[in-house]
């Protein structure tokens, strides 16, 4: 997708939601920094953070200018330069099972401040963040939720888990292959060349990790304020193939008080071959001196648990829903990636504001990729999952299964079979072994996962 973000009209359904509650909903010109700069206090403030160091509002000011940012403002504030509430979204590939990308539409900074709550401000922001995404052509949106039961509502479901992954480092002793590369500690700043091509190989080996956007590796390699502590604790360590090129990097910090061990933490790991996986895991679970290792947003189906000897040496912790995905074009979405089965399935999608209604044809050939067709308009706007349960179609295969687009989302990327939302009473089968059709086709090779906030 390649346009002006600035073109994409006002959603009017938001406009008026938010204007009946006496507030002005306002799309920001990228060129207004002051705007930008009130913008980006509010969203600090709704996600509890600190107040920005002048290095840190400069880079985030450069980040805004790549993206579509509304904020909601009360005419009758103190400060009504600051907004009440915000959302910013922008155009970024996801990939899917097969390695392919798909065109998606990021939603962030979803805030409204505490002194305008529940007066449905979040839900006009959102719907309008849909009716964006769908404006601009996107097949699906997405975002990282810091709450479960806000979502859901919008058609948005989770698709893609992340976990923390902590090491008792005292317990590890390595039984997996070496790699036949070599690992070189770096300067993060010598790093930053090479950084951007290996992110964007590595991306593309996983499901559910989306494009990264410029500015990130700056953030994520401490190039933002070098001075900062946390920039100084940073370190980083690049794998080399046997043939001299990178492959994968790592960055981390170890954090310890005076003569005692200290913790490893990591939270970046980028790796574009398995070689370079297990490189960079060998090398963060050997080191000295510390008594764990701790990766957060890992994946829930990490290889390190079958690289050491002792498995119980790990400890899996806060496992999150932590991508949503909201499908809107069924037919490019579902087009887009590889499919576990060959095999004909009829989709009958019930989505109530109207995105991916219908009824649809998916077939898959022998190579796994997939077509999907529409067969039918039905059912219409608005009709619920519980009625398309119920209802019957017309000249139809033989196997299918009726779901709502929430469900939808939920098994796009494989990371959540069918068969458990039929157990659920979420997804019904048109006729018997449509399920385990179903699991077979949208089964992924690889467990979907997302490593970073956006």
């Amino acid at each position: 997708m390649s346009f002006d973000l600035q073109d994409i009209p006002l959603d009017s359904a938001a406009s008026a939601a938010i204007a009946a509650q006496g507030l002005e909903y306002r799309l920001l010109d990228p060129g207004n920094r002051a705007a930008l700069a009130a913008w980006i206090q509010a969203d600090i403030r709704g996600f509890h953070r600190a107040r920005p160091r002048k290095t840190d509002a400069a880079h985030q000011l450069q980040v805004l200018t790549d993206r579509r940012v509304l904020g909601v403002y009360d005419p009758k504030a103190a400060d009504r330069e600051t907004p009440v509430a915000t959302v910013s979204g922008w155009p970024a590939g996801l990939t899917v099972p097969g390695g392919r990308s798909v065109d998606g539409w990021a939603v962030s900074s979803v805030t409204v401040s505490p002194t305008h709550r529940r007066r449905g401000i979040a839900r006009a922001l959102m719907a309008g963040s849909v009716a964006d995404a769908s404006a601009a052509g996107a097949a699906l949106a997405m975002l990282t939720a810091t709450e479960a039961t806000i979502y859901g509502r919008f058609g948005f479901a989770p698709a893609a888990q992340a976990a923390t992954i902590t090491i008792d480092r005292p317990r590890v002793r390595w039984i997996g292959p070496a790699a036949p590369g070599r690992l070189e500690l770096i300067e993060p700043a010598e790093l930053r060349d090479d950084a951007a091509a290996l992110v964007r190989r590595a991306v593309a080996r996983t499901p559910g990790e989306i494009d990264r956007w410029p500015g990130l590796l700056d953030r994520v390699l401490g190039l933002i304020d070098p001075e900062r502590d946390f920039a100084r604790a940073t370190r980083v360590v690049r794998y080399d193939d046997e043939d001299g090129q990178p492959q994968g990097f790592v960055t981390y910090r170890i954090t310890r008080e005076l003569d005692e061990p200290g913790i490893l933490d990591f939270d970046f790991l980028v790796a574009a071959t398995d070689d370079a996986e297990r490189a960079l895991w060998r090398f963060l679970v050997e080191q000295d001196f510390v008594t764990a290792v701790r990766g957060r947003l890992r994946s829930v189906d990490e290889p390190v648990a079958w690289l050491l000897e002792d498995p119980r040496a790990i400890t899996v912790s806060d496992v999150v829903d932590h991508l949503w995905v909201r499908v809107l074009d069924p037919v490019a979405a579902l087009s887009a990636r590889v499919y576990g089965a060959t095999g004909t399935l009829t989709l009958e999608i019930a989505d109530p504001d109207g995105h991916a209604d219908g009824t649809f044809e998916l077939e898959v050939a022998g190579n796994g990729r997939g077509e999907l067709r529409r067969v039918d308009d039905t059912p219409s706007a608005g009709v619920t999952a519980s009625r398309v349960a119920q209802s019957t179609r017309r000249s139809r295969p033989s196997q299918g299964i009726r779901l709502g687009v929430q469900e939808l989302g939920a098994i796009y990327l494989g990371g959540v079979r069918p068969s458990v939302l039929a157990r659920a009473g979420r997804l019904a089968e048109v006729a018997p072994g449509s399920i385990a059709l179903a699991d077979r086709m949208f089964a992924s090779e690889r467990t979907p996962h997302l490593s970073i906030w956006f």
